[in-house]
């Protein structure tokens, strides 16, 4: 059975890229009599809220989207505490008492910073602290845990995934660095937490943006590391607005509710969406552009 899922954040309301990403993912599941699973990723404690959670089910709903399972990432904590307690069994985490500051400074004093997927790859700076300092430090200075991940791909050697857009692909996580699993002020990070769930959930096809694509290759070597099941993968394309510029909340993207609020029909609005994007019949008024996978 396919099963497939949307899996926004509340931290904020959904704007039209949010929209296809979940049409995509929801007629995915409804062409093949699969399920559609909503999944809400709210445990960045900083920044999520209640009342988002609200608005993105009544988006959902206008948009005339239905799902099989309703989940909060909240409510499954203990879930990413096991996979952190067997990854750290293996050796494979360490603590990072670095600043966003103090990473900063190292970057810039490196000769090249190649970017992964959270920007410039982290330079080790506490990968080679001592054991025992390790212990007396964690007990009073704020931490993250990172994968070491030389030592992660080593231990499971060449992976690859498949993508339906771009092919069989070697799974290639080093240039990422030693990605952060889970920190003070959020319990897992969201390649741990996206991974587990999407195991634990039976998700078969993971339909999501093209700007996630680099992350999929740590996401491959978790599941390595975790003995956990690869789904497929769908990236797409993202929309842009008319200048070209990738849709984004912080950039200020026109919100769903806003055309909601307004008593436009949200099928129609769906529709025209599967329309410009090639799904269906042709519609009247035009969708924003499309930006590639670059």
């Amino acid at each position: 059975m396919i099963v497939t899922r949307f899996a926004p954040s509340p931290t904020g309301g959904l704007h039209r890229g949010h929209a296809w990403s979940a049409i995509l993912a929801h007629d995915r599941a409804r062409d093949a009599g699969g399920r559609f699973i909503l999944r809400i990723e709210d445990i960045d404690g900083t920044r999520s809220r209640p009342e988002h959670v609200d608005t993105i089910l009544a988006d959902l709903k206008w948009l005339g989207l239905h799902w099989d399972a309703l989940s909060f990432q909240s409510a499954r904590l203990e879930a990413y505490r096991a996979a952190l307690d067997r990854l750290a069994g293996m050796g494979l985490l360490y603590p990072c008492f670095c600043t966003r500051a103090d990473i900063a400074r190292e970057v810039a004093a490196s000769l090249s910073a190649p970017h992964g997927p959270d920007g410039p790859p982290y330079p080790g700076t506490c990968r080679a602290i001592p054991v025992a300092e390790r212990a007396q430090r964690i007990r009073h200075e704020a931490h993250a845990w990172r994968l070491d991940i030389n030592a992660a791909v080593a231990r499971v050697g060449p992976l690859t995934w498949t993508d339906e857009r771009a092919g069989a692909i070697v799974a290639n996580p080093t240039p990422s660095g030693d990605v952060v699993l889970a920190r003070k002020d959020a319990p897992a990070s969201y390649h741990l937490a996206v991974t587990v769930d999407d195991a634990a959930q039976g998700v078969s096809h993971v339909i999501r943006g093209a700007d996630l694509f680099v992350a999929t290759h740590i996401h491959r070597l978790l599941q390595a590391l975790l003995d956990l099941p690869t789904p497929a993968y769908h990236h797409h394309p993202l929309l842009a607005d008319a200048h070209g510029k990738r849709l984004a909340k912080r950039d200020g993207a026109p919100m769903l509710a806003h055309y909601r609020l307004a008593g436009e029909d949200g099928c129609a609005f769906a529709a025209r969406l599967r329309t410009d994007m090639g799904l269906g019949p042709p519609l009247a008024l035009p969708v924003e552009t499309i930006m590639g996978d670059s």
